[in-house]
């Protein structure tokens, strides 16, 4: 009897932590590299399998320029619009086969450009990957989402930071960013894991972003992500790009300007994000590196 399966899409499937240095911490990826890439149901059931919040699947985007990649990400339930974490980790992995200097990704939701360069500072002699984000946007949150985000969390709106007010964020996917004014608070993260979900889908979330500013150029971070399966996110690259939209709109960074956001403590998967804006750029830039797993 004649199969009728699809043969499977030739590439490279990578796995690599990003924004840490050690394969133990940090945001786990995968990176598949092809010469196209798969249907979209062979990228959904290779993310499922690999198990990862995120999958990227790179491939040339077919103009025969060099350096300028298509790529889509997966998470375990779903395609995301975009994802930071795995975006560096690809970065890194391109580096690895001779793809070097400014790159160009297109995503779903517009064009993102990564450049990949070395590190004198780093001991290790790690490459060092920055995307810059796609024109992000910023917007007040509605008073129904965030009491109904923050009922769920169970904290009380009393619990939040007042000189940080909550909002949504894009910067290549959409955050609820909520900011505490206590770092315990943070410390307490527990969900219904369903209604969150139904809650984010509803408002088109991909995480949300609960932030603690620890100092002036330093915020700790918790990212619930169950619209990709996952309760907790160690890294989110989108969510940082988000983070340093909403603070220049506030007027809380002037460029040139850059912070860190500190995530994944809690997981026992430390990460560390550097997050940049430049002059006249209205993307936001997000670095860090990766480390094979």
């Amino acid at each position: 009897m004649a199969s009728h399966s699809r043969p499977v899409t030739p590439g490279t499937l990578l796995r690599l932590a990003a924004f840490t240095t050690d394969p133990a911490g940090g945001n786990p990826a995968g990176v598949w590299i092809g010469r196209e890439l798969p249907p979209a149901d062979e990228m959904q059931r290779i993310a499922a399998e690999v198990g990862y919040s995120e999958t990227a699947f790179l491939a040339p985007d077919g103009s025969g320029a060099p350096g300028r990649f298509r790529v889509r990400y997966f998470s375990p339930l779903a395609e995301v619009p975009f994802c930071g974490h795995a975006t560096i980790a690809s970065g890194i992995a391109l580096a690895g086969r001779g793809e070097t200097g400014r790159l160009m990704l297109a995503t779903n939701d517009g064009n993102v450009a990564l450049s990949v360069s070395a590190n004198p500072e780093d001991p290790d002699g790690l490459a060092t990957a920055t995307l810059t984000s796609v024109e992000p946007w910023v917007r007040v949150a509605p008073r129904a989402l965030v009491g109904s985000a923050l009922g769920l969390l169970g904290w009380r709106s009393g619990d939040l930071d007042p000189g940080l007010p909550p909002a949504l964020a894009f910067a290549g996917a959409t955050h609820l960013i909520l900011a505490v004014a206590d770092r315990s608070t943070l410390a307490r993260l527990d969900y219904p894991f369903e209604a969150m979900q139904s809650l984010m889908l509803e408002h088109d979330l991909t995480t949300l972003q609960l932030v603690w500013r620890a100092g002036p150029a330093r915020f700790d971070a918790r990212n619930p992500f169950p619209v990709g399966g996952v309760v907790e996110d160690p890294a989110t690259g989108a969510a940082a790009a988000a983070l340093g939209a909403y603070l220049r709109e506030r007027g809380e960074i002037t460029a040139p300007a850059s912070f860190e956001i500190v995530q994944g403590i809690e997981m026992g998967r430390p990460s560390r994000i550097t997050v940049s804006i430049a002059p006249g750029e209205a993307g936001v830039r997000v670095s860090g590196t990766a480390v094979p797993i």
